[in-house]
């Protein structure tokens, strides 16, 4: 933890910009102490050392990434090992496979289904345990959220609601189901810098 108090403050974290949450994940990194922007154009990613791509509508997000030439970009940063975090409709673009879709990045061995449990109106808030802090329970808020189907072995999980994943990591990747950014605690987010600072 010394070291994430040490440097946190020394690295930049680049918010996915093109639609969706992203001024709130800005705000909880900037709660964190850390420099956050936001990323609208592809040859910004090579200013930072971890990126987080926003929930939203993961057709539009996807349909921008191509129109912005952000593909190749993206491809390149996540083959450099450095840390992405990728929430709810993040989690979707980010997933090896879509079911019932053709996109997808391929950066982490899950297969997601979108909008698995309902509608706007089906939005719900859940308290789940945390593996990497078992202090107190997180809330959880999902909306319009995706359900992880399968995980591959390398993928550790790092927390489920029942006998649903829905916070993952595989090396470099971190993804959850759920919004992180739309409530005031601040832990995933602190985890994710750990994870940069890990990869530094």
């Amino acid at each position: 933890m010394g070291k994430l108090s040490k440097e946190k403050k020394d690295i930049n974290i680049g918010v996915l910009a093109l639609q969706g949450a992203f001024r709130e994940h800005i705000n909880s990194l900037k709660k964190c102490g850390v420099n956050a922007q936001e990323i609208k154009y592809p040859n910004q990613l090579k200013n930072i050392d971890g990126l987080i791509i926003p929930g939203g509508e993961s057709t539009t997000i996807s349909k921008l990434i191509n129109k912005y030439d952000f593909k190749t970009y993206l491809d390149e940063y996540y083959h450099s090992g450095k840390a992405i975090y990728g929430t709810c409709a993040g989690l979707i673009l980010v997933a090896k496979k879509i079911k019932n879709e053709d996109f997808g990045l391929g950066y982490i061995d899950v297969e997601v289904e979108r909008n698995s449990y309902g509608r706007q109106i089906d939005s719900f808030e859940e308290y789940v345990w945390l593996k990497f802090d078992n202090e107190k329970k997180f809330k959880a808020i999902f909306i319009r959220a995706p359900r992880i189907i399968s995980a591959g072995p390398e993928v550790e999980i790092l927390s489920k609601i029942n006998n649903d994943i829905i916070l993952a990591r595989q090396k470099n990747i971190l993804v959850s189901t759920f919004h992180p950014e739309l409530g005031d605690d601040l832990r995933i987010h602190e985890y994710f810098l750990k994870m940069v600072l890990d990869l530094y």
